[in-house]
This record gives C-alpha cells, sequence and structure tokens, in this order.
C-alpha cells in the first residue's frame, strides 16, 4: 500500500500516524507488524514525540545545527544536506501490531522526514 504525500516546505516533520492508523484498520490487520518505507534520498521517517509541536521543530533546528546547508559538500546538485540528514534518520520503521491497533507509545507519532521540499513523496507500507 502507498501513501502519497505533499511537502509544503524545505524541511518539514509531517505526521503521519493517522494514515497509517487508518491503513492498518482499512487491510484488517489483526496482529504483527506495519513496516513503513520510505524510497527517497532526500527524505525519512521517524518515530517521536508528537503531543507537543515543538519537538518536530526542535528535531527539525538541531539538524540544521549538525549538518549546516553551507557545509563544503562535493554533491553538485546542491541537496547534500538533504542526503546526510535522510541517511541520520533512515529510511524505514517498523511497528508492531496487536489487537487491530499500532503499538505505540502515548506521546509517539510516525513522522515522515522531508528534507529537500517542497515535493510529491511516497510513503510504502508493508503489513508482516
Amino acid at each position: 500500500m502507498k501513501l502519497t504525500l505533499q511537502s509544503r516546505s524545505r524541511i518539514q516533520l509531517i505526521d503521519i500516524t493517522a494514515e497509517v492508523r487508518k491503513a492498518v484498520a482499512d487491510n484488517g490487520i489483526k496482529s504483527g507488524a506495519c513496516m513503513i518505507y520510505v524510497p527517497h534520498t532526500t527524505a525519512g521517517v521517524t518515530i517521536n514525540e508528537n503531543a507537543d509541536p515543538s519537538v518536530a521543530v526542535d528535531i527539525l533546528n538541531a539538524l540544521d545545527r549538525i549538518i549546516p546547508e553551507e557545509g563544503g559538500y562535493r554533491h553538485a546538485e546542491g541537496n547534500s544536506p538533504a542526503h546526510v540528514k535522510a541517511t541520520l534518520m533512515g529510511s524505514s520503521q517498523t511497528v508492531a501490531v496487536e489487537n487491530g491497533r499500532l503499538v505505540l507509545g502515548t506521546w509517539q507519532g510516525i513522522f515522515f522526514c522531508e528534507f529537500d521540499g517542497p515535493r510529491t513523496r511516497s510513503v510504502h507500507l508493508h503489513f508482516l
């Protein structure tokens, strides 16, 4: 199954928890796992707090401090920081499913990580 997203900023964390929950329910998954995979080299996926939006802002700000836009990169396309950030975040997450529900902590959410937007992106969901 594939989700299609439209990012609105160069860097952005998009909470996709509700969409993944709906996909689990719509596909009748009762027990197992949901693998969330992002097939892009300048985007990723992570799990973190989604109750306070300032956490996402803090994550993006920290990544910008660690991986600055002007860093003497050799990649000529101009999006080297996006590649490095995507590598650090990773391209997949796996979440357990029990009793038809994602097993996430009280404050946890699933975020698509855009580092080279705005773009139309895809997120693949596979049920195990």
